[in-house]
């Protein structure tokens, strides 16, 4: 297994009976840019990084700063902030539990374990965005009338603002292992920190949906996610339709956070960014 720039991988997780959580995740099949999947294979897999290993070894963020920074420098000229890669890998992190999460809520109503120690995830060979997450536990909680309630693995809650409830909780726990570990080599805020974990939560049920083909139930399910404001979370869903003039709608938001995009050389701020206008962000998302 080829490692780059210094992070270091997991080896292979699994084995023995497939449980709940590996047929569900089967049965969602292959997604147009992430592969979502039980348990890591034994080889050729790429490059696996336990999410527990990063976090307890928050050097690892450095290197990966370094190594986005290097792929960057061969596509635009001029310096490379470090607010844009700190701001990329902020986003790209959060979005591994987030998406996981969202994804098994919107497809199966269950919520995995969120643990780091039970998520892993692979970075591509050349832009080093996460493009695969791995789950490593079977432990799920669902609806009482989910038919796989019975099994030892499983817990129930009573409906589904509870589960939607349990997966913002358990996706915050995570959320603040990673401010503690990726805070301190930034120069970003908790403020800023914390807002990146609510767009990676607010998008958890938007990109499920779309990648499913149900993007307005998928929003539906961010609206569950963050129904209001919730401290350490800086806001509710700011999901919304914008209308063009021809009567086209689409849905767009305004992120928390920034990811530092239109500070690299020449470049533009990205569609949901907070430093436009409403006005600016509906024109992006109409001519997308």
């Amino acid at each position: 297994m080829t490692v780059t720039a210094g992070l270091s991988p997991v080896g292979a997780v699994g084995g023995g009976e497939r449980g709940v959580l590996a047929a569900t995740l089967d049965r969602v099949g292959h997604l147009p840019t992430t592969e979502v999947r039980y348990g890591l294979p034994a080889s050729g897999s790429g490059e696996w990084i336990s999410c527990a290993d990063v976090l307890g070894d928050p050097a690892m963020f450095d290197r990966w700063r370094k190594r986005l920074a290097d792929w960057l420098s061969e596509r635009h000229d001029g310096p490379i902030p470090e607010r844009t890669t700190s701001g990329y890998i902020m986003s790209w992190y959060l979005q591994v539990p987030g998406f996981l999460g969202g994804l098994l809520f919107h497809s199966a109503r269950r919520v995995p374990s969120l643990r780091p120690a039970d998520i892993a995830f692979r970075l591509n060979g050349d832009r080093p965005h996460p493009n695969g997450i791995a789950l490593l536990s079977d432990e799920f909680c669902c609806l009482p009338e989910d038919p796989e309630s019975h099994r030892a693995e499983a817990t129930t809650v009573s409906d589904e603002r509870a589960l939607a409830a349990l997966f913002r909780a358990r996706f915050t726990a995570h959320a603040a292992k990673f401010v503690t570990a990726f805070g301190p080599g930034t120069r970003f805020g908790r403020r800023t920190l914390w807002a990146a974990a609510t767009d990676a939560l607010d998008t958890a049920g938007w990109l499920a949906g779309r990648s499913l083909g149900d993007e307005g139930s998928g929003v539906a399910d961010s609206a569950l996610f963050l129904p209001t404001a919730e401290a350490p979370l800086t806001s509710a869903s700011t999901l919304h339709t914008v209308t063009g003039d021809c009567g086209r709608s689409v849905w767009t938001r305004r992120r928390e956070s920034c990811c530092f995009h239109f500070a690299l050389p020449d470049q533009p701020a990205c569609t949901t960014c907070p430093r436009t206008t409403e006005d600016e962000r509906a024109t992006r998302a109409l001519s997308r």
